[in-house]
C-alpha cells in the first residue's frame, strides 16, 4: 500500500471502531462475526483499507463526494494555510474564504445571486424549506406553503427533508412527519406510467395535476433532483424539464433544484440543471463543492428571493432568521475554491463527458451480453444500470442478488454502489460515479469487474 504507515498496530485501529464506532447505514450486528472495513488511504481514484487491499473506487467516497480524487495536496494546503490565519467566525459576519467563493461560484450559475452557507446537503435542503415558510407568511398570508417532491428523488436524513423523501425506505420508523410535503410522479420512462408519445410533457403534467388537486395558491414549492441519483440514476426524457419550468411560472411556484449529488461538475457540466435551461429559484449543493475535503454545503437562490427578507430593521421578524454554527467554518469554501480551480485547470468537465461515452458505451455492451441488465441510463459520470429478472416483464432483481454483484466486485477491488434499502422491490440498480479524473483504463476495469461479478452472480 503505497505511502501507508501506522503509528500503532493497525489491529487496534479496526478493534477501537469496532467497539466505538456507530456507522452510518450498518447493521452492526455483522461486526461480531466480521471486522469493519476501515479505508486509511487514497489517492487518485484508488484507496486502500486496514489489509492493505487496494481498490478503484468507482463511487467517489461511497456517496458520491470526492470529485476531484484522493490525495490533494494543494487543497489539504488551502485549508491548512485558511484555518491557520482564522479559521471560524459566525455566519452572521463575513469572512474571506466565503466571500470570494461565493463570487467565483455565482460567476458559475447566471441568473443566481445569493449564497447561505451550512455543513451538509440536508441542512442547505431544509434552510430552502424554511424560506419558503417563511415567504408564505411574510407576503401570501400563510398560504402558499406546501413543498412539493417527486418520487424516488431524496433531499436528506433530517425530520423535514425525510418529509420530502421519495424513497419510501428511507423514511420507514421515522414518523409522523410535519404536514405540507406532497408527493408528485417519478418520470422514469423505463417504468412508464402512461403509454404515450411524448412521455416527459405527461410526466410534467402530472405535477400540474397535484397542483390543481392541491390548490395552486397553497403550493409554495417544486423540489426536483437534476438527475434522480439514489433512486435510480434517473435521466428526465425530454420535454420534462421545459414543462416543469413552464407549470411552476404558469402557478408562482418556486422552484427548487437539490444538486447535492450532481452539483460541481457530476454531469459535465458545472450543475446538473444547466443540461436543461432550467431558471431555478433555489439551487442546493453540497458533496462535490468540496470534494470532501472540507464540510462545506451552500442554498444558493436569486436576488428575487432574497429581496422577499429585505424589510424594515426595526422589524425583528422581518428577516431570515436560520443558523448554522458551523456555516462559518472558513475551512469549507477555501476547499471549494481551491476544489473549483481544480476541475478548470485541468479539463475535469471535458473529461467527464469524454468518459462518461466510455461508461455508457461499455455499460450498453455488458447489457448486450447480460440479458439481466433491462436498462442503461446516466449523465457524465454519474450512471446506472438497472437488473431485472425478465427483460420481457422488466421484474426487478432480487435485492440480494444486486447486492451479491456488488460485493463481488469488492471482492476483485472495484468498488461499486447499488440501490438499496430505499424502494421497496426496486432496489435493483447498479449506481456508478467515479471521480472526473477517471481514465479510460479505470473505466475500463470498472466495467469488467462488474461483467465477471453478473456471470458468477446470474450465470
Amino acid at each position: 500500500m503505497e505511502g501507508f504507515s501506522a503509528a500503532n498496530d493497525i489491529s487496534d485501529v479496526v478493534e477501537a471502531d469496532r467497539v466505538h464506532v456507530w456507522h452510518h447505514l450498518s447493521q452492526h450486528k455483522a461486526y461480531e462475526t466480521a471486522d469493519p472495513r476501515v479505508i486509511v488511504e487514497g489517492k487518485g481514484i484508488r484507496v486502500w483499507d486496514a489489509k492493505g487491499k487496494e481498490h478503484i473506487d468507482a463511487v467517489s467516497g461511497a456517496v458520491w463526494t470526492v470529485n476531484v480524487g484522493y490525495g490533494r495536496e494543494s487543497i489539504a494546503n488551502a485549508v491548512r494555510d485558511q484555518l491557520l490565519k482564522m479559521n471560524y467566525f459566525a455566519g452572521a459576519a463575513g469572512t474571506v474564504p466565503g466571500a470570494v467563493f461565493a463570487k467565483r461560484l455565482i460567476e458559475k450559475m447566471p441568473g443566481m445571486s445569493r449564497v447561505y452557507y451550512s455543513n451538509s446537503g440536508s441542512e442547505a435542503n431544509e434552510k430552502v424549506y424554511k424560506m419558503v415558510r417563511q415567504i408564505a407568511h411574510k407576503h401570501h398570508g400563510g398560504k402558499k406553503w406546501k413543498i412539493l417532491y417527486r418520487e424516488r428523488d431524496y433531499h436528506g436524513t433530517t425530520i423535514a427533508t425525510l418529509a420530502t423523501s421519495g424513497q419510501i425506505q428511507r423514511a420507514e420508523q421515522y414518523g409522523p412527519f410535519p404536514d405540507g410535503f406532497v408527493m408528485v410522479p417519478h418520470c422514469l420512462e423505463y417504468r412508464k406510467q402512461w403509454d404515450v408519445e411524448n412521455y416527459g410533457e405527461r410526466a410534467a403534467q402530472a405535477i400540474e395535476e397535484v397542483i390543481l388537486r392541491e390548490g395552486a395558491d397553497t403550493v409554495g414549492c417544486l423540489v426536483l433532483e437534476p438527475v434522480t441519483a439514489g433512486g435510480g440514476v434517473i435521466v428526465p426524457p425530454d420535454g420534462y424539464w421545459e414543462k416543469v419550468q413552464e407549470i411552476c411560472r404558469k402557478y408562482d411556484i418556486l422552484l427548487h433544484i437539490d444538486e447535492v449529488v450532481c452539483g460541481v461538475g457530476r454531469t459535465g457540466t458545472w450543475f446538473g440543471y444547466q443540461n436543461y435551461g432550467i431558471k431555478p429559484d433555489f439551487v442546493t449543493m453540497a458533496k462535490g463543492v468540496a470534494s470532501g475535503y472540507a464540510a462545506i454545503s451552500c442554498t444558493v437562490t436569486t436576488e428575487a428571493v432574497f429581496d422577499k427578507f429585505k424589510d424594515d430593521p426595526s422589524d425583528p421578524m422581518s428577516y431570515f432568521r436560520d443558523i448554522s454554527t458551523f456555516g462559518g467554518c472558513t475551512g469549507g469554501p477555501a476547499a471549494a475554491l481551491e476544489n473549483m480551480r481544480i476541475i478548470e485547470d485541468e479539463g475535469l468537465l471535458a473529461n467527464t463527458l469524454a468518459m462518461s461515452d466510455r461508461l455508457l458505451g461499455n455499460l450498453n455492451a455488458l447489457m448486450d451480453k447480460h440479458k439481466v441488465i433491462g436498462d442503461v441510463r446516466g449523465k457524465g459520470l454519474f450512471c446506472g444500470a438497472e437488473l431485472v429478472s425478465d427483460r420481457a416483464t422488466k421484474e426487478a432483481a432480487d435485492e440480494k442478488r444486486v447486492q451479491a454483484v456488488v460485493a463481488d466486485c469488492m471482492a476483485q477491488g472495484v468498488i461499486i454502489g447499488a440501490t438499496n434499502r430505499s424502494l421497496a422491490g426496486l432496489n435493483n440498480t447498479l449506481c456508478l460515479a467515479p471521480a472526473l479524473i477517471a481514465t479510460a483504463d479505470d473505466i475500463d476495469q470498472i466495467t469488467n469487474a462488474i461483467d465477471g461479478a453478473l456471470g458468477r452472480v446470474f450465470g
